[in-house]
């Protein structure tokens, strides 16, 4: 059975335990990983001048190269007989990083993942359709095995198939559905294709939606079509998986469970260390995994960290909304442009859709495109105007992303759509 108490912990009981943990954490990776020996041997230091909470900028960074070059088991702190399990990254991006757990591990992972459902408003019972992939990828084995911990009745469905989610949605009458944000829109988008109405015919009330950014226009859709309170998961291999931190129900900020996972912000170009409520790279630091720590973890998830105490009564630090990765950031005509950033200006625009696609490409300069649905509903009336749409949206893209792009309209359903996470960004500049 998951720990429920430990998400009331006070903030004092808190940080006894990250401290204490920590100093075990340090001296753990140190005396089992060649790795962390050799990273700590090139800073001159070693587990005795780790002291305190306050002397963790001392320890050297972890980033995921670090992962690549010691493929496939050079972190493991553990014998490899004693790892249950391997999780790895697709690698498309160059050699997967791979991740071990060990028995321990996946009952805390289990346990971490049983206390987000249960911080979201799920309770034993219900039934999780769990629409996330299986296999390498950690969502789909981590949201499943999280709900048959808290005591709830899993529907494996997977990705894809859509009509048989649809039916399922139905049938069961499911409580819970996690998934990808941009899979959900299309579960809703299909449904009605399909005569359904989820309103009426859905029994859905909590959904649990990670593994890509989206924003607050995007929660309001889901919420508004799918008749659910939607949920910000956040998670990543390295990290266990999924189950890093929740959003409760007051919906301010995902919960990081802070007995487990160390957090601070950074300066993404410094590595200086930010204070506390500034936006900048996440950084974690592990805290009880056995088969391999993680110590200061360098994610590229840009955000803000609050400390104070949630309404919801829970003292575990609050990231407040992931805006951006510093790696999928672009870089256009000089301007800095999160995906998240241009999804809100659309949103934020009445008539336009949930789907779009950003285009960069380069003639003599850098040029930002936009492709972009109209809502279905606007698109059929009489009171359509194209050339009013076009207005409004590049007012409202000019005034969040300060750069001049250019706006394509499209027909509903005419970008592609997809089961996993949706490909929003297209930079042509990478083939040059």
């Amino acid at each position: 059975m998951y720990n429920k108490k430990a998400q009331m912990m006070d903030r004092d009981e808190i940080k006894e335990k990250q401290e204490e943990k920590m100093m075990k954490m340090v001296r753990y990776a140190y005396n089992n990983v060649p790795m962390y020996k050799k990273k700590f041997k090139e800073e001159n230091i070693t587990p005795d001048d780790i002291n305190s909470l306050k002397d963790v900028h001392k320890i050297p960074f972890t980033v995921k190269d670090d992962l690549r070059e010691h493929y496939p088991y050079g972190i493991l702190a553990v014998p490899r007989e004693d790892v249950v399990r391997f999780h790895a990254s697709s690698g498309t991006t160059g050699t997967p990083t791979v991740v071990g757990y060990t028995r321990n591990d996946m009952e805390t992972w289990s346990d971490l993942m049983a206390r987000c459902y249960s911080a979201a408003g799920a309770d034993p019972g219900d039934i999780v359709q769990n629409a996330y992939g299986y296999g390498l990828f950690t969502g789909g084995l981590g949201f499943h095995q999280g709900a048959e911990t808290l005591g709830a009745s899993v529907l494996p469905t997977s990705t894809g198939n859509t009509k048989k989610q649809i039916t399922m949605l139905n049938d069961f009458q499911t409580s819970v559905l996690a998934s990808t944000p941009s899979y959900a829109l299309y579960l809703s988008e299909a449904a009605k294709k399909h005569g359904y109405d989820p309103l009426e015919d859905f029994n859905l009330d909590v959904g649990m939606f990670g593994a890509e950014p989206w924003s607050e226009e995007a929660r309001e859709s889901i919420e508004e079509s799918m008749g659910l309170r939607a949920h910000d998961v956040y998670g990543m291999s390295e990290l266990y998986g999924p189950g890093v931190a929740i959003e409760c129900p007051e919906q301010n900020g995902l919960h990081i469970w802070s007995d487990e996972f160390l957090v601070e912000t950074i300066d993404p170009e410094t590595g200086e260390v930010l204070p506390e409520g500034e936006k900048g790279e996440l950084v974690f630091t592990m805290l009880s995994r056995e088969a391999m720590p993680l110590l200061r973890y360098r994610t590229k998830d840009i955000a803000t960290v609050e400390y104070g105490e949630c309404e919801c009564g829970r003292s575990h630090p609050r990231i407040m909304r992931v805006t951006g990765r510093s790696d999928d950031m672009l870089i256009v005509g000089g301007v800095n442009v999160f995906p998240s950033q241009v999804e809100a200006a659309l949103l934020e625009t009445e008539g336009i859709g949930e789907y779009f696609q950003i285009i960069v490409d380069r003639d003599v300069l850098d040029k930002l495109s936009i492709r972009v649905e109209v809502d279905k509903e606007y698109y059929g009336s009489d009171e359509y105007d194209e050339e009013d749409l076009l207005e409004r949206a590049h007012e409202n893209l000019q005034a969040i992303l300060n750069i001049k792009s250019d706006v394509e309209l499209l027909e509903p359903g005419e970008l592609p759509r997809t089961v996993g996470k949706a490909k929003k960004v297209v930079d042509l500049r990478e083939e040059d």
